[in-house]
């Protein structure tokens, strides 16, 4: 017999990445005794500074904002009741676009190999049986999610290792129904361009494309105290505006392409951990 635990491991770009896509599985998995691993990629230094300052703005330390964003990932962890934390530490690239994508050392101008090489050395350690990251496009088009998916890829085709694989992903119909919510909360917000509009029509999956679904329900509120314990991002954290409530309601069941699976569980599935208990 094996006695070694069944372990997910989630492959994030930045702190605080881990509680709104994986939040809900993160918490129910650890609460059913399966090792939860978490890989944060990079440091987060473009996130806002104290008192919302913005990147590239007169008082924002990327240093000190690193530094920031460490504890309350790790306040997030304890939350969620994360087994073990691993950080890469790249430096964050910022959204597509931004001076900081061309920075030396920045997580989107490290080579995939050399990104890969250093999480197969992670999964080859903690030998997960479920690894989840983002799809090609890093589910919007952020430089940092698109480069975690492709080291995640490519770790994984080094190790050989790992049963089940998951890009994190959501019902179409779900997005629109965010659209809808954040004009209620931003009265003023003003009407997306026409290109923009049809970026956000296709992030995401026609429901009966997506493969699996995870009732987490039961620990929306570790779901919303995580993402609430990154609160220097607080600004740019829609979903804690919601309160915990209509939050659980709507974000409690997570969503999942399976991309690679060698135990021919069922589809669509329920569980992440099908066919391996």
């Amino acid at each position: 017999m094996n006695d070694r635990p069944l372990t997910l491991m989630a492959v994030h770009a930045h702190p605080d990445d881990e509680a709104t896509g994986t939040g809900g599985v993160l918490a129910r998995y650890a609460a059913e005794g399966i090792r939860t691993v978490l890989v944060t990629c990079t440091d987060g230094a473009c996130g806002d500074g104290p008192g919302g300052v913005k990147p590239g703005d007169p008082g924002h330390d990327p240093a000190a904002v690193a530094s920031m964003r460490r504890q309350e990932l790790e306040a997030s962890c304890e939350v969620l009741k994360i087994s073990d934390l691993e950080m890469l530490d790249y430096a964050d690239s910022g959204m597509m676009g931004w001076p900081t994508n061309d920075a030396p050392g920045s997580f989107w101008q490290t080579p995939v190999q050399e990104g890969a090489t250093r999480l197969a050395e992670l999964m080859r350690h903690y030998r997960p049986d479920v690894v989840v990251t983002y799809d090609e496009n890093g589910f919007y088009g952020h430089p940092d999610h698109i480069q975690a998916h492709r080291i995640t890829m490519a770790a994984l085709e080094m190790t050989a290792l790992t049963p089940k694989v998951y890009w994190t992903t959501m019902p179409r119909s779900m997005m629109q129904r965010f659209g809808e919510i954040m004009r209620e909360f931003h009265e003023d917000m003003p009407e997306p361009d026409p290109a923009e509009a049809a970026a956000m029509a296709e992030i995401g999956l026609p429901e009966e494309e997506i493969t699996t679904w995870v009732d987490a329900t039961a620990f929306g509120g570790q779901k919303f105290d995580a993402l609430a314990a990154h609160a220097s991002q607080g600004e740019n954290i829609f979903f804690l505006k919601m309160g915990q409530e209509r939050f659980t309601e709507l974000m409690g069941v997570e969503t999942f392409l399976r991309v690679q699976d060698t135990t021919g569980a069922a589809l669509p599935e329920n569980d992440l951990f099908a066919g391996l208990r």
